[in-house]
């Protein structure tokens, strides 16, 4: 017979190896982990009193068992199998909770913990599942440009390292893109790395672009599960260079200006309105119906009047395309007859004319001198005031720095012409004698005394003005005197002579002296004759007085006639 503890042990063996007793209650038990993280599942059986210790194991996919760690109650001791997979990874604590270390994909699976006692095995089944987030998708192979209405790949996005799997999405301007017969294709493929055994997601877009689609981002997204459930994360946004073809060619004018005048360089610039622009073009020059060619730009150096007309480019592939402008080069020409410097004499006529040929009105202006004239300048007659220096100047406003000017440096000549004056003084003592002369260039004047006289001053000389001045001297002759006056410049000499008179008003003076004197001395010689003529008169009245007194004998009155007399006489 077999002993009793020989059969229990039996009992137990048989009992892991078939037990399949579960507690009441407990039901399937999902326990969610990072990759990599650590995966912790409790027992979540209660412990028996009589328990004799506690073992772990995960089942394979064909059911049978693998056990992995055992712990006793007794001895508190914990005991892990040789499973090279679980080697070093494993930790049972003292209520028979199990970590897992770093979690991997192939921990995916059902296991069991198991709570034995003498009589019986109780267990509790754990599924553990693991997640791994993907990486950030990013679009690669990306197509260096796109052309339109041409079915082209854009690229690829790829998602790696996700377990399970995730899906991508593709995104236009941030609207999802859905597949679309000749417009849209997606082609999406999934590969596990058999070590990892994570996932790498690919999608390829294929993308029919328009010019609708310039400037627009294009981004996609994976979505996968994690432990908290489904998430998505996006890429980095992708802009991609869009190719069509020129719909319109465009001419312009280099420099921008608002008028072309002879003698300036011109450029024409031909556009394309495509993506990229038409490199080379065929330009017309006015009356050449044959195109050149050259790149986007033709140059005119040196342009003349006669390249005045349309100016024309177009593709080289495509001639029906074709651009137009009008150009206008302006002139100004200015004639000035005569010109530069030019003599004439005194009283001769000199036409003057300033023609004006312009592409456009312009207007003309007269300087004499740097001072502007009213009107153009017209000589019938020259005089000596009509010299100077004349500018005729044309500008077209509307065209910048087009301006012409032509100079006439006018001189006029004469032979000295001589007037002479005379001015006494108000007091009779001097004269002044001008010499008054015309000519140009400027006569030398020089003065000649034939007589006696004194010259008080000789060459006192006005200013030189408009081929006028004058001498002066201021004489008094003791005599007859013949003043000469003598000019001359390069033409001619020039003589001109005044008699002056001696000084008559002296003789004049000397007279009403005599006469002065001869009138005092008779107004004194009356006077004596007057005071005889007096004196003899008061004799004869004293003669008469003595008469009477002795006739009348009166002594008084004798007296008193005699005190009368003598005060008569005094």
């Amino acid at each position: 017979m077999e002993s009793k503890g020989a059969s229990s042990c039996r009992l137990l063996f048989c009992l892991l190896i078939s037990a399949t007793i579960l507690r009441p209650g407990l039901g399937w038990y999902t326990v969610n982990s990072a990759y990599g993280d650590t995966i912790i599942m409790p027992c979540r059986l209660d412990v028996p009193q009589n328990l004799m210790f506690g073992k772990w194991k995960y089942e394979k996919p064909d059911g049978s068992p693998v056990f992995i760690a055992f712990r006793s109650s007794t001895k508190k001791s914990v005991q892990y199998d040789d499973v090279p997979e679980y080697k070093d990874r494993l930790s049972l604590s003292e209520n028979y909770t199990l970590s897992i270390s770093n979690a991997r994909i192939s921990d995916e699976k059902r296991f069991v913990c198991m709570l034995v006692t003498e009589d019986n095995v109780f267990e509790a089944p754990t599924i553990v599942k693991v997640f791994k987030q993907p990486s950030k998708p990013e679009i690669v192979s990306k197509a260096l440009f796109l052309e339109t209405e041409q079915l082209k790949k854009l690229g690829d996005c790829i998602s790696e390292d996700s377990y399970p799997d995730g899906n991508i999405t593709w995104y236009r301007n941030g609207k999802v893109l859905h597949p679309l017969e000749g417009a849209v294709v997606i082609i999406f493929k999934k590969e596990m790395d058999p070590v990892t055994q994570l996932y790498t997601m690919t999608s390829t877009l294929e993308y029919k672009t328009t010019k609708a689609d310039i400037q627009m981002p294009f981004t996609c997204s994976v979505t996968y599960y994690g432990p908290s459930g489904q998430k998505t994360v996006h890429s980095e946004q992708a802009v991609f260079d869009i190719y069509y073809p020129t719909e319109q060619v465009t001419i312009q004018v280099l420099p921008p200006k608002t008028a072309i005048k002879e003698g300036d360089n011109v450029t024409l610039k031909c556009l394309g309105n495509g993506n990229p622009p038409p490199e080379e073009f065929l330009f017309y020059l006015p009356g050449q119906p044959e195109g050149i060619r050259s790149s986007n730009t033709y140059t005119l150096t040196d342009v003349r009047r006669n390249a005045t007309g349309d100016y024309k480019c177009s593709l080289i592939d495509k001639k029906s395309m074709i651009a137009s402008t009008a150009i206008t080069v302006h002139y100004l020409d200015l004639s000035l007859n005569p010109s530069g410097e030019v003599t004439r004499q005194i009283g001769d006529a000199l036409p003057v004319s300033c023609t004006i040929s312009a592409s456009r009105n312009a207007t003309v202006v007269w300087m004499k001198d740097n001072i502007r004239l009213r009107s153009s300048p017209s000589f019938s007659s020259l005089h000596y005031q009509d010299a100077g220096n004349y500018v005729c100047e044309t500008a077209l406003q509307e065209v910048e720095g087009l301006k012409k000017r032509e100079s006439l440096t006018l001189i006029v000549e004469g032979k000295p012409q001589i007037k002479m004056t005379k001015k006494t003084d108000p007091s009779g003592l001097s004269k002044t004698i001008i010499c008054h002369v015309e000519g140009f260039p400027k006569p030398a004047i020089q003065w000649t005394i034939t007589g006696s006289g004194s010259v008080i001053n000789q060459t006192e000389e006005s200013p030189y003005i408009n081929g006028r001045y004058y001498s002066k001297i201021i004489i008094s002759p003791e005599e007859n005197v013949t003043l000469t006056c003598t000019a001359e410049n390069q033409l001619e000499r020039t003589v001109n002579s005044l008699n002056v008179s001696a000084n008559e008003n002296r003789e004049k003076v000397n007279d009403q002296a005599k006469l002065i004197v001869g009138i005092v001395v008779g107004l004194l010689l009356a006077a004596l004759v007057a005071g005889v003529v007096y004196w003899l008169y008061m004799k004869k009245s004293k003669t008469a007085s003595k008469h009477v007194n002795k006739d009348l004998g009166n002594m008084e009155e004798n007296k008193k006639l005699e005190e009368n007399n003598h005060k008569t006489e005094a």
